[in-house]
């Protein structure tokens, strides 16, 4: 394929935008960021884009690096590094790669549309969780995205080269959204060939991604941290009564948050001291003792926090309107409020969302010698092999498990 020139370069990428359907204000940016860049390209003598052209520019026309360096550079300034960022995407790939999905519709083509659609209907039947419907339609309307962008205009046209090629743009994700999207295709293609769409059962095609779960060390508190966390919440107020609760859930029972949110009066079993719900996640019935500490953190926020709203669920936002948490919401700004109070410093190697919680149940429970299998039911795994990946977070079992030199020396 003959390279582009800047100029064609730029007015290809206008279309695609215009096509995507970016608003009037956006297309004024973009267009006289362009022209800045033209006039530049120009008097730096260049007909064709690189990267090293896009560097030279934001930094000649806004001195953007030494802004960055020196941590001033405000947000209006990144979208600056957007425009090159851009050029070089769709120069190296034909598509606009990272988008904003938030407030828009990732798709346009009514064939495309209804494609996705039938998918989700088939993702519902299949008994996937809300959050696995949600997730394998958004990431294969995703894929539909770019196969439009490419000029497809039908299943039966999509091929190996095209499904690579999209590979591709995941370059410089985490193994593990790598490792998510794959898998929506996997279905999705599945899904494409059950139906009759494409000839070929591409499903069977998409890699394996060759780094695994389990090399993963798991996020985990120290029990003097979590002390601090568990002190800052104000117990006295209704909304602190709620938040109480439910970080107790989390940190002593290992509730996943996807099933605290959706925890209903029906599944607490009061008689018995028994919490039972089926977990959004494996869709299979878990049944937990109901702790002392965690027993009354409900009552109390039952009686004295809940707002008086008619609603089946347990745990209600306190600002009007008095609805459930949503299915995106992954209350991970709960935990940075208290961190914040208690003072706890927050390090970039570790992630302290609702789900470290869970994680320090199991690596507790792990160093008062629970055995694997207890530990799998307890958090609802479908088998120990899940489990298993919390040995990496208690040093003294890893000792206590060498290698013999013997078992894993090669010989010519």
């Amino acid at each position: 394929m003959e390279k582009k020139t800047l100029k064609e370069l730029v007015h290809d990428l206008e279309q695609e935008l215009l096509r995507l359907g970016y608003t009037k204000g956006s297309m004024t940016f973009y267009k006289s960021r362009w022209q800045m860049l033209l006039a530049f390209a120009q008097d730096q003598g260049e007909n064709y884009y690189s990267e090293r052209l896009g560097i030279d520019f934001v930094e000649k026309r806004f001195n953007i690096l030494k802004k960055d360096f020196g941590g001033i550079l405000k947000q209006s300034e990144v979208q600056n590094l957007r425009i090159i960022r851009m050029l070089g995407d769709f120069q190296l790939h034909n598509t606009v790669l990272r988008r904003y999905y938030t407030h828009k519709e990732i798709l346009h083509n009514p064939y495309f549309i209804e494609v996705i659609n039938d998918f989700k209907k088939y993702c519902v039947n299949k008994d996937y969780s809300s959050v696995t419907v949600e997730h394998y339609t958004k990431q294969s309307a995703k894929f539909l995205d770019y196969a439009d962008s490419q000029s497809i205009e039908s299943c039966g046209s999509i091929d190996l080269i095209l499904i690579n090629n999209y590979i591709k743009t995941l370059a410089g994700y985490t193994y593990k959204t790598v490792e998510q999207q794959l898998c929506s295709l996997r279905s999705f293609f599945k899904h494409l060939y059950i139906k009759e769409l494409i000839a070929t059962d591409y499903s069977l095609r998409i890699p394996m991604v060759q780094s695994r779960k389990q090399t993963r060390i798991p996020s985990v508190w120290v029990v003097s941290d979590l002390k601090k966390l568990i002190a800052a919440i104000d117990r006295g107020s209704p909304m602190g009564k709620r938040d109480y609760a439910i970080v107790l859930l989390a940190c002593r029972l290992g509730l996943r948050v996807s099933d605290i949110k959706k925890l209903m009066f029906d599944n607490f079993h009061w008689e018995n001291n028994e919490l039972v719900f089926i977990q959004s996640k494996t869709r299979n019935i878990l049944s937990l003792p109901l702790t002392q500490d965690v027993g009354w953190a409900i009552i109390d926020y039952l009686k004295y926090g809940r707002p008086k709203v008619e609603s089946s669920y347990v745990f209600i936002r306190h600002l009007a309107p008095f609805l459930p948490f949503s299915e995106a919401d992954h209350l991970s700004q709960m935990i940075a409020k208290y961190m914040r109070l208690a003072h706890i410093p927050v390090s970039s190697k570790k992630k302290v969302g609702m789900h470290s919680l869970r994680h320090t149940v199991a690596s507790l429970l792990l160093e008062n010698d629970t055995p694997l299998p207890i530990i799998s039911d307890i958090l609802g795994h479908v088998d120990t092999e899940s489990t298993a990946v919390y040995l990496k977070v208690d040093i003294n079992k890893l000792k206590q498990c060498p290698l013999d030199i013997k078992e894993v020396a090669v010989y010519e």
